[in-house]
């Protein structure tokens, strides 16, 4: 199986347990894999053949708009939903990675979900 990654993207959304850390987006970085065979796309150099992550990358970057989570592990799993309904991969796993321990580099959550799920 094949697979197409984007590599911590970085978004901004409201997220946090305390209302005051949701009142403002905070940045975040997003590594979304998308399991698809390509193998098609790559024969005929055919993007219709594939999944355009320049398009899923610019649908990550507005996702947040207008919504609010409470857990990064919720991010995790809305965003998997969202990739799998808009762009048919057969799998795909999401990590997200946020900066609010400041003795930490970061804090991740990872999610994996195929599109029979």
């Amino acid at each position: 199986m094949s697979k197409i990654t984007i590599t911590d993207l970085e978004v901004y959304y409201c997220v946090g347990v305390p209302d005051e850390e949701r009142a403002q987006p905070q940045r975040l970085l997003l590594t979304v894999e998308m399991f698809f065979d390509f193998s098609g796309a790559a024969a005929g150099d055919k993007l219709l053949r594939t999944i355009d992550y320049f398009a899923v990358s610019q649908r990550l970057l507005n996702f947040g708009e207008g919504r609010s989570w409470k857990l990064i592990e919720r991010v995790a799993v809305n965003v998997a939903a969202m990739v799998l309904a808009e762009f048919k991969p057969q799998g795909v796993t999401v990590e997200v990675k946020k900066f609010v321990i400041p003795q930490a580099r970061y804090v991740s959550v990872t999610w994996s979900q195929n599109l029979n799920a």
